[in-house]
């Protein structure tokens, strides 16, 4: 089957590009639901995503011909999924996109289903903080790229977290606080096929990320984990979405590997942020927006093994808040060995600033090399050669 699918995107996300030359590499008709029909264009004229969240509301004429609906990002979910459910298409049931969307309802979902992950207590915004001993991690209930995510080494400190937290999500909020995991951590990209779990790649965080912030900078691929611990990943993630009964699409999950069995850090239904997906590349020529859209209007899938050569993604981020002036530096860097293209995102005259404060990188760097350490040393040296200007 093929036909007309439902891109739901908000006008700032990273995802638009990717998703919409997937549709015309696969020859799909597109519709598109946003946020701000009025905002900057996407592509094809757009229809306000709110007026198909409300059932009340009779739905535009124009969507009787679509085959099926696509969050691209984060805050795609949820509206995609209620979108899915009044056109009777294909999707996750609400109750499971509002696991993945609220870190809350996840770690209550996975409670008593003996499967790893962090102790946990909520802590409300007219309430006491929970004791769950130290170090400790305070992060808001929702959202992505480590924001508002900060670590706490003792109770002064996980006060001051949590007025912090509150101050950058607006005022009073109910804040989330888990144990902290140490050891390495890794991100997993799959699919959920019929309530089975398709697992497409696991990206090695070669960087430590021990806090008291946790700012992403270097994904990297193949995975250094042997063939039993991806296994293990694997089995976890699987036996959590179906806790929480994910029934199709892209996943995005985070683990720790510091506690013996792998420990499941976050749980999105969605795939990877950013422009990363564009180190992802299958034997078959797929992109990875290809498979979910494949998968979506119910075309076969294609090969899903990987090309074997290193690759790695650099997240810029902001070295300090404030407004951006200038980034220098991109010939240079793309003259380094093994580095194969620059995206910077962020304009100049914007605001930016580093998590935990922003949830907005500046760009991404992609390398591809003869082993992961010549991966890893293109990105770094990237990073070193990309002179970043911020005033206040």
């Amino acid at each position: 089957m093929s036909g007309r699918v439902l891109l739901v995107m908000p006008t700032s996300t990273y995802r638009a590009p990717a998703f919409l030359r997937a549709c015309e590499r696969l020859g799909l008709e597109v519709a598109l639901a946003t946020d701000d029909p009025a905002g900057p264009p996407l592509g094809p004229p757009a229809i306000p995503w709110d007026l198909l969240s409300e059932g009340r509301r009779p739905l535009p004429p124009s969507l009787r011909d679509v085959v099926a609906v696509v969050g691209v990002d984060e805050a795609s979910v949820l509206p995609a999924a209620r979108i899915a459910a009044r056109l009777g298409l294909p999707g996750n049931p609400m109750e499971a996109a509002l696991a993945t969307r609220d870190k809350s309802r996840l770690r209550r979902a996975l409670d008593g289903t003996g499967l790893p992950q962090p102790r946990w207590a909520e802590w409300p915004a007219d309430g006491p903080a929970p004791d769950l001993g130290f170090p400790c991690v305070v992060k808001p209930t929702s959202g992505s790229a480590s924001f508002g995510v900060i670590r706490a080494d003792n109770r002064e400190e996980l006060l001051l977290a949590g007025t912090r937290v509150r101050r950058l999500l607006g005022g009073r909020a109910a804040l989330l606080v888990e144990s902290y995991v140490p050891g390495p951590e890794i991100a997993v990209e799959a699919l959920v096929q019929d309530g089975d779990l398709l697992p497409l790649a696991i990206f090695d965080k070669p960087e430590p990320l021990e806090g008291p912030c946790f700012a992403e900078s270097i994904y990297q691929l193949p995975s250094g984990l042997d063939s039993a611990d991806q296994e293990a990943v694997a089995e976890v993630l699987a036996a959590a979405a179906s806790a929480i009964n994910l029934r199709r699409g892209p996943v995005h999950a985070e683990f720790r590997l510091g506690s013996g069995a792998p420990t499941l850090v976050d749980l999105a239904s969605r795939s990877i942020g950013g422009h990363c997906s564009a180190v992802l590349r299958f034997r078959s020529g797929a992109s990875l927006e290809e498979v979910i859209l494949r998968q979506a209007v119910g075309m076969p899938l294609p090969d899903l093994q990987l090309e074997a050569e290193p690759a790695g993604v650099l997240m810029l981020t902001p070295p300090r808040a404030g407004r951006l002036v200038s980034i220098e530096g991109r010939e240079a860097v793309l003259r380094i060995p093994g580095v194969e293209g620059v995206d910077l995102t962020a304009t100049p005259g914007s605001l930016v600033a580093p998590a935990p404060d922003g949830d907005r990188y500046l760009g991404f760097v992609f390398a591809r090399a003869g082993s992961p350490a010549a991966v890893r040393d293109a990105l770094a040296a990237a990073r070193d050669r990309l002179v970043v200007t911020v005033e206040d």
